[in-house]
């Protein structure tokens, strides 16, 4: 079950993702946007990094270089990525079971 808020973050993840100029063009240029592959390939990257720099985050914490408070940030940011991917898989999963009960 996805809850408002993730649903939120993850249309915010993907208008950030196709970027500002797409979201405002007109239908000429969306047709020349990158396609789904390419906005999944770039969320799961978004999604690798942010996990990522959390890990050097907290590895940074426990060794004293790093502050509690950018160890907190980066892993919401973190979480947020993660739950963007899995609202994206859940659509993709819902779409596909759709297709699946469609007659022939």
């Amino acid at each position: 079950m996805m809850t408002p808020l993730a649903a939120a973050k993850a249309y915010a993840a993907t208008q950030k993702t196709l970027g500002a100029d797409l979201a405002s063009a007109g239908a000429e240029k969306a047709a020349a946007g990158p396609g789904f592959g390419e906005i999944l390939k770039n969320a799961m990257t978004d999604a690798m990094k942010a996990s990522k720099h959390a890990e050097t985050q907290m590895a940074a914490q426990i060794q004293g270089k790093a502050d509690l408070v950018d160890v907190v940030t980066a892993v919401s940011s973190a979480e947020a990525s993660l739950e963007t991917v899995m609202a994206i898989r859940d659509q993709v999963i819902n779409a596909y079971q759709e297709i699946m009960r469609m007659p022939i």
